[in-house]
């Protein structure tokens, strides 16, 4: 609609980089959301059909993904401190939202337990590391991509295949519990009806007319 935030998981992830170090007072962040069906003329004017995100920065547009991410890691002041190497976590989450994608696709139990078996090796890590996020004790570039798809696995995971994140994982639902408390999550989530119809749309539907009108919601509760 032009106001509410889509559920562009990259949208989400370099959000979430830049209020970190908005945060921290090391830039200034302005969002600007864009209904893509009806963009603005200035924005036609400027980036035609361009998805976004659409990062600009002095004055300088950055269109792609992995220029926007550069951007973020070389030129944007601090940026680089929030890109950390870690061989590991990079392993264990990468493979995650693809289990997920292709669980939404089969709905089947072979799939789900791949997507749980996923998520069982980022719970065992979090356990063993006993930190807060996946690195340490500070955010980092691993946590703003992780934590989005985790969302989408949960709203939309539950909605088309009545799959749930499994309570035992108690250390990946204590990471969780950790997000959901933090402004840099909240303020970039996208609210449940939009995780939903983002999926809808990519299977050639759409919201409802009731759906679009509902008051958005919000899942952030945790097994207690």
């Amino acid at each position: 609609d032009g106001r509410r935030k889509g559920a562009c998981l990259f949208c989400q992830e370099y959000f979430m980089d830049l209020y970190l170090l908005a945060e921290l007072k090391t830039i200034a962040l302005k969002i600007t959301t864009v209904d893509m069906l009806k963009p603005p003329a200035d924005f036609r004017s400027n980036f035609d059909s361009t998805p976004p995100p659409i990062l600009i920065d002095a004055g300088v547009a950055v269109l792609e993904n992995e220029k926007i991410e550069r951007h973020i890691m070389k030129a944007v002041p601090g940026g680089h401190n929030l890109f950390v190497q870690d061989k590991e976590v990079a392993v264990i989450i990468e493979n995650v939202y693809s289990k997920f994608k292709l669980m939404l696709i089969k709905k089947d139990e072979p799939s789900k337990n791949s997507l749980i078996s996923q998520l069982t090796k980022i719970d065992a890590h979090l356990q063993e590391k006993g930190s807060r996020f996946l690195t340490g004790e500070t955010m980092c570039c691993f946590d703003c991509e992780l934590m989005p798809k985790l969302q989408h696995i949960r709203v939309a995971g539950a909605h088309f295949a009545d799959f749930k994140i499994p309570s035992e994982l108690k250390a990946l639902w204590r990471y969780m519990g950790s997000m959901y408390n933090l402004d840099a999550f909240t303020t970039s989530c996208p609210a449940d009806q939009d995780i939903i119809s983002h999926y809808k749309m990519q299977q050639g539907g759409k919201m409802s007319r009731r759906e679009e009108l509902e008051t958005p919601t919000y899942t952030y509760t945790v097994p207690s």
